[in-house]
């Protein structure tokens, strides 16, 4: 199982536009992928609703797991797009 822990970049978090790309590059990975809010609940990250009911803020700690073959490379594109801040 691959496993990155990331911070969220976005200046106003988790909103609908920067989990709609998250959530478009989880399904275009093609891997089954799992977002837990630190301290939080787990949701399916190819999951819009799922993604946006953690109400994730700049600055949280975000935890994505995977058991994809290609895991470490998938999770690596998917901490690149929580990283940056899609608000600047």
């Amino acid at each position: 199982m691959a496993e990155r822990i990331i911070t969220v970049g976005s200046t106003h978090g988790l909103h609908a536009r920067p989990a709609k790309l998250f959530v478009e590059a989880v399904g275009k990975s093609g891997a089954s992928v799992k977002l837990t809010k630190e301290g939080g609940k787990t949701v399916d990250a190819g999951s819009i609703l799922g993604v946006i009911s953690l109400g994730i803020d700049h600055g949280d700690k975000i935890v994505l797991t995977t058991d994809a073959s290609n895991g470490e490379a998938v999770l690596d594109d998917l901490a690149e797009i929580i990283a940056t801040d899609h608000d600047a």
